[in-house]
This record gives C-alpha cells, structure tokens and sequence, in this order.
C-alpha cells in the first residue's frame, strides 16, 4: 500500500514524471462519475492511455457512449455505467453493476455535480435542495455504498473533486458553495475514520476550468444559466488540469488546489480575511 501523505499547505502543481504517475494506476479499476463531459472525461482521456480499467458513469448515456467510442482504441478497458446522483434506486443499480463488472474498485472519483448562478434573496428553496441533493446527498449515498466493498478490500481511494469554493464563496453561488463546503466536512471525517483501513481521501479543488459548468448551472429560478460565463471561457484546458490531478492522486495527496491565481483566494482568506472580503464583493463572477 502507498505511503500516507499530507500537504498541509498544498503546491499548484506537483513535479513527477507523468510516466511514473500514469504507472501508478496500472492495472487498477478507476470509477469516474460525471464522466459524459469536462472534467470528467478530460480524467478519462488522460487514464485511457495506461493499463487500467475506466468505469465512466453520468446521467446522459448517450453521451457516456460517444467518450466510451472515443477511447475504444485506447490502452485501457472501458466500462459505462449510467447513474443519477439524485436518485438512490439509481446509485444502488449502478454499484451493484460495476461490482457484478470489476469486483473490486481501487480509486473512486466523484465528479459529478451542477453549479449555481443566483442571488440569495431570489433563489428558490428548491433550487438549493435540488443542488444539494447532487452535489452533497448523491455524493455521500455513492461514497456510503462503495465503502463496505473498500473496507474488505482493506485498500482504496476516494477522490472528491470539490472546487475553491469549498474552501470560500462568491456572489450568486450560495447554494453551490454550501454544497462543497459540505462535503469538505464530510470527508474530513471519514479521512479519520478510514485511515488505518488502507483507504485514502483525497479533496481536489479546481478553479476556473474551461468546462460547461457555468452553462448547466441552475438560475434563482431553477432554469438553466445557459451562458459560458468569462472566467470560465478563459479557465485551464480540462487536459491540463486532469494531468494535474492525477499527479496528486497519484501522490495520495489530502487536498489540492488547481487553478490559475483565482486559487490564491484560498490563502487570501485564511491569513487576510478583512481584504479577501472587500475583494470577493467587488469580483466579477460571471
């Protein structure tokens, strides 16, 4: 088993070779969930070209088939699983699919979630339930049904990829920021529950990524955003970040932040929060 490690203070980037981090996950089975897109099909793309096996899993199947066809010559084994992180019956099928498929999983990733474009006074209570319900509710069900088969295997690794607003907020993100934040909280204990089990918990922050994010994210209203706001048209390639963030996954690494200067808002608001706050009301958000 690798050894535990810890960044308290985490680098942007980690220096190691990509061939000695992409053989790390030989012969491993990786399970990716919002994997139909962005981020999640950048982390498959960039795993297809080592020896393992990808299980890519998301709501739109016919989208999980066209990345699926996209990697069918690829060095890896290609699995698709549909699942829906806001049903239960959904993540229990899908579990028991992927167990029947690989009999074991080594690195789980959750990825999949929806973001948030509205003021606090104007966003309905069913918006803020609906996005909690994926992004926290989906997230954990997932992780509580995966963690028995985890605890047999007495190894594993469970991947969050959170965002930097798990660590501070902006305007018009309440409810997406709450979510993250959540999970933070939840996976900080059960890092503490499950490390003398052989599993590791590894929280991901991204910053702005060229992704659809901001296109899918709910309104106050409960209706799609439908715009690819600045700051994330000028965001990292998804490519580059997954490169990134299989070198700490690799590493076993507690938490990293992925971004460009928009990641130094976490520091910012650790040691200065009076002038992190007069800069975040100020910023342009969308």
């Amino acid at each position: 088993m690798a050894a535990k490690s810890c960044c308290r203070y985490p680098a942007l980037d980690y220096e190691a070779p990509q061939k000695f981090v992409m053989n790390n996950f030989l012969n491993k089975t990786i399970w990716i969930t919002g994997a139909s897109s962005g981020i999640g099909e950048a982390l498959a793309t960039q795993l297809s070209n080592t020896r393992c096996n990808i299980i890519i899993s998301a709501r739109r199947l016919d989208e999980l088939n066209r990345v699926s066809a996209n990697l069918s010559n690829s060095a890896a084994t290609i699995h698709v699983v549909e699942l829906d992180l806001a049903r239960q019956p959904s993540l229990e099928s899908a579990v028991e699919k992927v167990f029947k498929l690989t009999n074991r999983v080594d690195v789980l990733i959750l990825n999949g979630g929806i973001s948030h474009r509205g003021a606090v006074s104007e966003t309905l209570m069913d918006v803020h339930r609906r996005i909690m319900e994926v992004n926290y509710f989906g997230t954990i069900s997932l992780t509580k049904l995966v963690l028995p088969y985890m605890l047999n295997q007495k190894y594993g690794q469970i991947v969050v990829i959170s965002s930097v607003v798990g660590k501070f907020a902006t305007q018009l993100r309440s409810a997406y920021a709450a979510s993250k934040h959540a999970l933070h909280g939840f996976f900080d204990a059960l890092r503490s529950e499950v490390y003398n089990n052989g599993i590791d918990i590894t929280i991901i922050c991204p910053g702005y990524i060229r992704t659809n994010i901001s296109v899918n994210a709910l309104t106050a209203n409960g209706t799609t955003h439908n715009k690819m706001d600045d700051n994330q048209r000028n965001g990292m390639e998804p490519l580059t970040f997954a490169k990134k963030a299989l070198k700490v996954i690799s590493a076993r690494k507690f938490e990293a932040y992925i971004g460009s200067k928009e990641v130094l808002g976490v520091y910012l608001k650790r040691f200065f929060p009076a002038i992190f706050a007069r800069i975040i009301r100020k910023r342009k958000v969308t």
